[in-house]
């Protein structure tokens, strides 16, 4: 008996040092997001200005449920993020704008017979998708490549959150114009290796689809949730570290320079020196174009954000660089202020113009969608009944245990 209540005890502690350890974690943090949101609210156009600045509270405070549900769905974390220097560089000539075609440029396709998987080699070339394999004697199939990309929508897609994406082989007859796959009991498997690297991007266009189907339906709910969370993500797409394989100096020995950038000197120094009227919303003409400009200009800041603290780190002896704070009645390691200014000063205005930028983008986009919507008007008090919801839920354990907030 004695036992067992030491390993509780022992367990209690460990849960009470996990849950302080993620509060005290700054995950632009919650307190850029929901900075960002509140002032986005002040660029829209007056004919919707007074339904948000009814509902700035929410805006402001659910800014930050997308990075609440990380690790409830696979499915969220990548939608934060795109490692976009594992494909190519700026500006990316080589990762096709378009979601489908970057699965498809990168997925692996096999064939499933007796037990035995065996892998299709995938070629795109003058506008066709060829498929061969040495099985069987061996197969060639080629196919009009705008044709595989309208089935990939139409019938590959709506697997995109299964955790299997399996075909029949009746289907693939079907698109290639063959008996061979039902006639020999051979299923068709797909493996996305694109979506892991990130999405945010192309999360970006559906995210503006979703919030201008709910201007149509004046979805009062939706309309504030994915306005809300629209915010977060186009947040996430102005900073440099969410472009990177290296989005935590891991790979440069900069470890926590994510926090640094994105959380420390915001909290620091924004509402003290920076300049947030950043004018009206604008209409955006071609949303996906928008997006991947964001993309671009953020990666461009990236070898700034590491160059600039690697030299200073040499300069400011270790003491100096971190201090120890107190925070949620615990006792964190956090970057000095003097070393945080001396970083924000060397950088320049960067941080500054980021959130500006994202301000005016998270406004536009907002503006953008109820345009496209007709724009309808907007009840200025209405009776708004929110529910919890969540996406994709997934066991916890098929999580996988990557952040690039911390």
């Amino acid at each position: 008996m004695p036992y067992i209540r030491y390993f509780y005890f022992l367990f209690l502690v460990i849960i009470l040092i996990a849950a302080s350890s993620w509060h005290a974690i700054p995950v632009w943090g919650f307190y850029g997001h929901r900075l960002i949101n509140k002032m986005a609210v002040f660029t829209l156009p007056t004919e919707i200005m007074a339904f948000y600045k009814k509902n700035i509270e929410y805006m402001t405070e659910h800014a930050i449920d997308p990075d609440k549900r990380r690790y409830a769905t696979k499915h969220e974390g990548v939608r934060h993020y795109i490692d976009i220097d594992h494909w190519d560089k700026i500006p990316f000539p080589n990762v096709p704008r378009d979601f489908e075609e970057a699965i498809i440029k990168h997925c692996t396709i096999s064939f499933v017979s007796k037990g035995d998987t065996l892998h299709f080699n995938k070629t795109i070339l003058n506008d066709s998708l060829y498929l061969e394999t040495d099985a069987f004697g061996g197969i060639t199939l080629g196919i009009d490549y705008p044709l595989f990309v309208k089935y990939w929508k139409k019938v590959i897609k709506p697997l995109y959150y299964e955790d299997e994406w399996k075909l029949s082989g009746y289907d693939f007859d079907e698109l290639f114009g063959t008996a061979y796959f039902q006639k020999n009991k051979i299923d068709i498997l797909i493996n996305d290796h694109f979506s892991e690297h990130g999405i945010v991007p192309y999360h970006l266009e559906s995210m503006m689809s979703k919030l201008t189907r709910s201007f149509e339906n004046k979805d009062y709910a939706n309309i504030l949730r994915y306005s809300a969370e629209f915010g977060h993500y186009l947040s996430d797409a102005h900073v440099p570290l969410h472009t990177t394989t290296n989005y935590n100096g891991q790979l440069t020995n900069q470890v926590g320079i994510h926090a640094f950038w994105e959380s420390r000197i915001p909290e620091l120094f924004a509402e003290r020196e920076y300049d947030f009227f950043v004018g009206k919303a604008t209409y955006i003409e071609n949303p996906k174009e928008y997006f991947w400009d964001i993309i671009i200009k953020a990666h461009g800041h990236l070898d700034s954000v590491l160059q600039v603290e690697k030299r200073l780190s040499k300069v400011f002896d270790s003491d100096r660089q971190f201090c120890f704070d107190e925070r949620l009645n615990q006792t964190i390691r956090i970057q000095c202020p003097e070393y945080a200014e001396a970083y924000s000063s060397a950088l320049g205005s960067m941080v500054e113009e980021q959130m500006r930028s994202s301000i005016h983008a998270v406004g536009s986009c907002i503006y953008t969608c109820w345009v496209n919507a007709g724009q309808p008007v907007l009840a200025e008090f209405p009776e708004v009944v929110f529910i919890e919801q969540t996406e994709e839920p997934i066991p916890a354990k098929d999580v996988k245990a990557r952040s690039h907030d911390n």
